[in-house]
C-alpha cells in the first residue's frame, strides 16, 4: 500500500457496506451484518436453489417445486436467501440507488456460480421495460451482470432481451398468476441473435421467486437460438412452512 492510500485509509476507512461499521476491506460486510446473511452454501436444488436436506450425492437433486414441473433452464443457482441482510441488500440496490452494491455481489455470484459460468458463457441480464428504467434510472440486473463480467472477463451482452411490456410488480401474486403476467412480455433483441446463437448463456437476476421471470428469459433466449441457458440471482425467495 502506498504512502497517499495509507493516508486516505485513514482518513475514510473501510465501511460495511450495508450498516457502516468499519471492516477490513473495501466491499465487506461486517461481522454483525454477515451473520444476518443467509448464504446458500449447502446443498440445494440443482435449479431453483432451494436448500435441500442432506449433503447430496454428486447428482442433479431437486425440490418438490423442481420435480413438479420442469424448468427451462439446465440449473441454477443464488448467493443467499432474501432474508435478513440479504434482504436490505437487495431492496438498496434495487430501490435506493446503490448501485455501488453490484459490485461485491457480482463477486459473491462468482463463486456461488462458478459451475455456470464456463470460458465462452454470455452473461445476459433480465430485462427491464423502458418505462420502468426511466423511472429506476437502471436495471439492477444489468448492473449485476456488468459486474460479474468483469469479475469472471466473460461477454457481457446487455441488450440480448427486451422486455416488450410493462408488467405489474409481482409481489402477492401466486405462481400462476406470476407466469401469466410475464407470458410473453420478454423476447430477444434480433441484433444481438448472432451472440447468442450455439452459445452457453447464463441469465442474472436479483431475485428468484416463483421463476416465472427467469423461465420467460430463458425461453426467449432459445428462440434466439442458444445451445444452452443456465439461470443466476443474488438472492432467493425460500418459502417458509
Amino acid at each position: 500500500m502506498s504512502v497517499m492510500q495509507r493516508a486516505l485509509a485513514l482518513i475514510y476507512p473501510d465501511q460495511c457496506i450495508l450498516c457502516g461499521e468499519l471492516v477490513e476491506r473495501p466491499g465487506a460486510l461486517c461481522a454483525a451484518c454477515w451473520r444476518d446473511t443467509d448464504f446458500l452454501t449447502g446443498h440445494c436444488c440443482d435449479h431453483c436453489a432451494i436448500p435441500l436436506a442432506g449433503s447430496g450425492d454428486g447428482n442433479a437433486d431437486l425440490c418438490d417445486d423442481c420435480l413438479s414441473f420442469e424448468r427451462p433452464w439446465l440449473k441454477g443457482r443464488a448467493v443467499f436467501s432474501y432474508s435478513g441482510a440479504g434482504r436490505r441488500l437487495v431492496l438498496g440496490l434495487k430501490h435506493a440507488d446503490r448501485t455501488d452494491l453490484a459490485k461485491p455481489s457480482a463477486m459473491w455470484m462468482a463463486r456461488a456460480g462458478h459451475e455456470l459460468l464456463a470460458d465462452g458463457t454470455v452473461i445476459v441480464p433480465v430485462p427491464t421495460h423502458w418505462r420502468r428504467l426511466v423511472q429506476r434510472r437502471y436495471n439492477q440486473a444489468a448492473e449485476l451482470a456488468r459486474e460479474l463480467s468483469k469479475t469472471t472477463g466473460l461477454q457481457f451482452c446487455p441488450d440480448a432481451l427486451v422486455r416488450t411490456r410493462k408488467t405489474r410488480i409481482q409481489d402477492g401474486m401466486t405462481i400462476e398468476q406470476r407466469f401469466a403476467n410475464v407470458k410473453g412480455a420478454i423476447t430477444f433483441n434480433p441484433r444481438r441473435k448472432s451472440d447468442i446463437q450455439g452459445c452457453s448463456v447464463c441469465v442474472i437476476d436479483d431475485v428468484m421467486t416463483s421463476g416465472a421471470t427467469l423461465s420467460a428469459a430463458t425461453e426467449a433466449l432459445y428462440d434466439a437460438g442458444a445451445d444452452q441457458v443456465f439461470v443466476l440471482a443474488l438472492a432467493r425467495v425460500i418459502k417458509t412452512p
